[in-house]
C-alpha cells in the first residue's frame, strides 16, 4: 500500500448491502488501532458516492457508502481520499510508534495496547510507576526523536525470516495466525520495528510536536498514556 496515494481509479467488482467491493483501492480499511479511512467514489456519469467507512467482509474489502444508492456492478469508479483525515492518521500512527520505540529503549516497558483517533491517541505500557517528572522526560524524548527527521521504512519480510528479528519477537509476532505467511513491517529506523498493517509517513519530522495529554493507571503495572498532535490539542 502507498501510504500518499490520494485517489485512484477502479472497478467495481461486487454489490453489497453494506457498499461495494473494488477491484483496487487506496482506502485503509482500518485495523491495529488505526480507523479506517473516509472520502468519495465517483462514476462514469458524475454520480457521487460517500465512503463512510471501509472494513473487511468475508475476505473482501468493503467500500461503506452513505445511503441506498450504489454504483453499477462493472462500473468504472474514481476513488479520492479525506486526504487531511488520512494524512493526520498516519502523523498519530507514527508518533504512537515513536511513544513505543522511546519507552521501550529508554525504560524496558512493553506496549499492552493502544487506539488512535486523527490526531489522538493512547498506549498502554508495562509501567509499575508512573509520574509526573517521568512523563515529562517521555514528552522531551519522544520530540527528540520527531527531530531527529528518522526515516520510516515500509517492508515484507516471509514468516520465518520475521521470526528471527528480537524486536518483532518482542511485539508478540508470535500471536500472529498460522495461515500468515508474509509479514509487513514498519521501521522507525534506529529506534522501533513492529509488524504493523497500518499507514505510516516516510519521516518523523512529519509528525510535528507531540504532547502527552495525560495518563493515568489501569492496573498494578499497567498504565496508559495519552497523546495528542499540534492539530488535536
Amino acid at each position: 500500500m502507498d501510504s500518499y496515494l490520494r485517489e485512484f481509479d477502479a472497478t467495481v467488482r461486487a454489490v453489497r448491502d453494506e457498499g461495494v467491493v473494488l477491484d483496487r483501492t487506496a482506502f485503509y480499511p482500518g485495523g491495529g488501532g488505526q480507523p479506517a479511512d473516509t472520502g468519495m467514489l465517483t462514476d462514469a456519469e458524475g454520480n457521487t458516492y460517500r465512503v463512510v467507512g471501509v472494513k473487511r467482509l468475508d475476505g473482501q474489502i468493503v467500500h461503506l457508502l452513505e445511503g441506498d444508492a450504489r454504483p453499477a456492478l462493472g462500473a468504472p469508479v474514481h476513488g479520492v481520499l479525506d486526504w487531511e483525515r488520512r494524512y493526520l492518521l498516519m502523523r498519530t500512527h507514527t508518533a504512537m510508534h515513536i511513544l513505543c520505540g522511546v519507552v521501550w529503549r529508554d525504560y524496558g516497558a512493553q506496549v499492552t495496547g493502544g487506539n488512535m483517533e486523527p490526531g489522538r491517541g493512547r498506549m498502554d505500557f508495562e509501567f509499575e510507576h508512573l509520574h509526573k517528572d517521568l512523563v515529562q522526560e517521555i514528552e522531551e524524548k519522544i520530540n527528540a526523536e520527531v527531530a531527529a527527521a528518522r526515516e520510516v521504512r515500509v517492508a515484507i519480510l516471509p514468516r520465518e525470516e520475521a521470526f528471527q528479528i528480537p524486536d518483532l519477537i518482542r511485539t508478540k509476532i508470535n500471536l500472529l495466525p498460522p495461515h500468515i505467511q508474509e509479514v509487513r513491517v514498519v521501521e522507525i529506523v534506529g529506534l522501533d520495528l513492529q509488524a504493523d498493517g497500518g499507514t505510516h509517513v516516510a519521516n518523523t519530522r512529519e509528525v510535528g510536536a507531540i504532547k502527552i495529554v495525560g495518563y493515568k493507571s489501569k492496573g498494578r503495572i499497567n498504565k496508559r498514556l495519552m497523546i495528542a498532535l499540534e492539530e488535536g490539542l
